[in-house]
């Protein structure tokens, strides 16, 4: 006899959300994979990438569907991974346009990266738990 599959309670979130979600977070995660195999950096493979412009942009049109529940949590830390880290590019590039300012450039670049994993994998862990982020 097969034991009973444990439902999660996913606090009132229709199920196609939460997977969306997921989703969402793929697309993050293989921005920042093609960042880390190809030429791009992460930062740039994930502010630039089709992955990640995908889902910015499905968070932009699913957002209202998320409002007030935990869920929402989740898209406003997408979207403000992705735009924090367009700005760290806007920076990045101004650094890199002067002779001084490369040095900066390239350690804010690898710092950057950093944080853009760590954001797409603390959010996707508190998403596997089922839990808001933040």
């Amino acid at each position: 006899m097969q034991e009973p599959v444990p439902v999660v309670d996913l606090q009132g979130v229709r199920p196609s959300l939460v997977q969306l979600t997921h989703f969402i977070y793929g697309l993050h995660a293989i921005a920042v994979f093609v960042g880390l195999t190809s030429a791009a950096t992460v930062a740039g493979g994930f502010v630039f990438g089709l992955p990640s412009l995908c889902a910015v942009f499905l968070n932009y049109l699913k957002r209202s569907d998320v409002n007030g529940t935990w869920l929402e949590s989740h898209f406003r830390w997408q979207i403000r991974t992705f735009w924090f880290t367009f700005l760290g590019m806007v920076i990045y590039g101004l650094l890199i346009i002067t002779i001084i300012g490369i040095p900066l450039a390239w350690i804010l670049i690898a710092i950057l990266g950093l944080w853009v994993g760590y954001r797409v994998v603390r959010g996707w862990i508190a998403l596997f738990g089922v839990r808001p982020v933040g």
